[in-house]
């Protein structure tokens, strides 16, 4: 089976697929032939960082927010809820400022630009987001040299990333001079992998000394924090912007907060207005964003210490093996025996036990992710769902 893209891999993750997975799909004698869950509220999802909302869900959820605390419109991305949200992100951040973005491919493109100045060149990771997943804006919009490090890696060393250096500057007529540094973490490319803190406070230590600014792709930085015992403010210290997501595991319809000094931020605004993100008013993402925000660092505590737990309970099934990552934060490899029919496990979890659960790659390993919707059922329930749907499953 060749590889999910990644926007298919999202339409997956929202149970409208579902009829069509299941039209094309070989019929198993299930009581649900639709596979539609009881309850979309109640499914475990192995497929996403974070809770996707349908929409009915979404509007109940926001209405559970307004009756606690009335929800205040925003006007252009400016106060009310909104700046309520933005606070919050100073506070974890440790940053003096922040604003609203309506994508994370524009914060991180803004961000490295304001870095660069008048400076070309910014050195990244070849599996980032930024140089793999935007387009070539740094290049057609901004001007800007992305230079790719670590190629199919996760992260790039502290000597990597001088030897580059010294490589350009030495080996070029014209000399454009090093802007930034943007360092992603987890990366969504190599299976949300960390990047070890210690290399990220070399790297910032030195980029510190030469004078070359540094830039966070933090779209997952909670998982990161949450599976490498670090705080929000840790990370953030070590660089001059960071970029944090709003709906990868905050449960917003999109949306992105870029955070740093006020010098920079104060930039941000006639930037956003000029590429055309002036959003007019962001108040259902805000409140969504925020309420999640609150308690995030609480919830995701409670999933890595349910993680543990179920990692040991599943060993108890047997035709599946779950294996974690060097450096790895909420996504493990799955291998099913070649005894089941991974097709009809799929099904089975789905239909049966409201459990979204995954097909396999071309490297043969189902991949999944642990978030806040596994402590929806406990460990025991859900083993025992696996355990009935690995029998059913059987060639």
């Amino acid at each position: 089976m060749s590889e999910l893209k990644r926007r298919d891999f999202l339409k997956l993750s929202t149970m409208s697929a579902i009829p069509l997975m299941a039209s094309s799909m070989p019929s198993y004698g299930f009581k649900n032939d639709k596979m539609q869950p009881s309850k979309d509220s109640e499914a475990v999802y192995f497929i996403n960082d974070g809770i996707f909302y349908r929409p009915a869900d979404f509007i109940d959820k926001i209405q559970e927010i307004n009756n606690l605390n009335a929800i205040e419109r925003d006007s252009y991305g400016e106060g009310a809820t909104l700046e309520k949200l933005l606070n919050k992100f100073k506070e974890i951040t440790g940053k003096e400022s922040a604003v609203y973005l309506p994508t994370g491919t524009l914060a991180n493109q803004l961000a490295i630009s304001v870095l660069c100045g008048d400076n070309t060149k910014a050195f990244v990771q070849e599996t980032s987001h930024v140089y793999r997943d935007e387009a070539d804006a740094a290049q057609t919009l901004f001007n800007k040299r992305l230079i790719p490090l670590g190629t199919g890696k996760t992260f790039f060393t502290l000597e990597e990333l001088q030897e580059s250096i010294k490589y350009h500057k030495e080996s070029e007529v014209f000399v454009g001079a090093v802007g930034a540094v943007s360092i992603e973490t987890p990366v969504r490319r190599t299976n949300n992998q960390a990047v070890p803190l210690s290399e990220i406070k070399r790297i910032s230590a030195w980029c510190k000394e030469q004078g070359y600014k540094l830039h966070l792709d933090g779209a997952r930085l909670h998982i990161a924090t949450t599976f490498t015992n670090a705080s929000v403010k840790e990370y953030a210290s070590y660089f001059d912007t960071v970029y944090m997501c709003l709906y990868k595991y905050l449960g917003a319809t999109g949306g992105a907060v870029l955070c740093g000094d006020k010098v920079i931020i104060d930039k941000m605004h006639h930037l956003i207005k000029i590429h055309g993100g002036g959003i007019f008013t962001n108040w259902p993402s805000a409140a969504m964003a925020l309420h999640h925000l609150n308690d995030i660092d609480e919830v995701m505590t409670k999933v890595i210490a349910k993680t543990n737990d179920f990692m040991q309970q599943i060993k108890q099934v047997k035709g599946l093996k779950f294996i974690p990552f060097e450096f790895g934060t909420n996504q493990f490899n799955v291998l099913v025996d070649k005894s089941i029919d991974a097709v009809k496990l799929n099904v089975r979890l789905r239909s049966e036990h409201n459990i979204i659960f995954g097909q396999p790659h071309e490297d043969g390993f189902v991949k999944i992710k642990v978030n806040p919707t596994l402590l929806r059922k406990g460990n025991k329930q859900i083993c025992e769902a696996f355990k009935e749907a690995t029998a059913f499953a059987k060639i």
